[in-house]
């Protein structure tokens, strides 16, 4: 059975909905070894949201047991009206895109680098700097270089 509760809190740190304050959820519901796990972030803010809308307790109250603050408590409860369950996983915090490097930069990036093959990532990221005023990490020209190899 240990076995199976590692595979779930794998399986839920790879989808990003592990709750790595189970330990602060002291809900009577889920300090059972049963159906209700604390490690399971979707699960408990689902439960935290329930406890208020359904059963009429606080938000300080339902908030307190459940290892959270209420501002935590009121960002859930928006995310869910607005979004069903779906609104209670996580979103991935930081830019979805390579929001630095857009076409003009990628152009001059990939000018450059046809004019000097041998040009380093790092070398590439100070043209950038100088010319555009934006500092962007060689890793982000790597990642961008390698893009542009893909694209027909």
């Amino acid at each position: 059975m240990a076995d199976k509760g590692k595979g779930k809190a794998d399986s839920l740190r790879r989808h990003g909905t592990l709750n790595r304050r189970a330990d602060r959820v002291n809900d009577g519901l889920f300090l059972s070894d049963g159906f209700f796990d604390p490690r399971d972030l979707v699960q408990v803010r689902y439960e935290m949201l329930r406890r208020v809308r359904v059963e009429g307790r606080s938000v300080s109250e339902t908030a307190r047991s459940f290892g959270v603050s209420r501002p935590t408590w009121y960002q859930s409860a928006e995310a869910f009206e607005e979004n069903g369950l779906a609104g209670l996983v996580p979103q991935r915090p930081g830019p979805r895109r390579a929001h630095k490097l857009d076409g003009e930069v990628i152009e001059a990036v990939l000018e450059a680098r046809g004019a000097n093959p041998a040009a380093s990532a790092a070398e590439l990221s100070e043209l950038v700097r100088s010319r555009f005023g934006i500092t962007v990490h060689r890793r982000s020209i790597e990642r961008a270089l390698e893009r542009a190899k893909k694209k027909p």
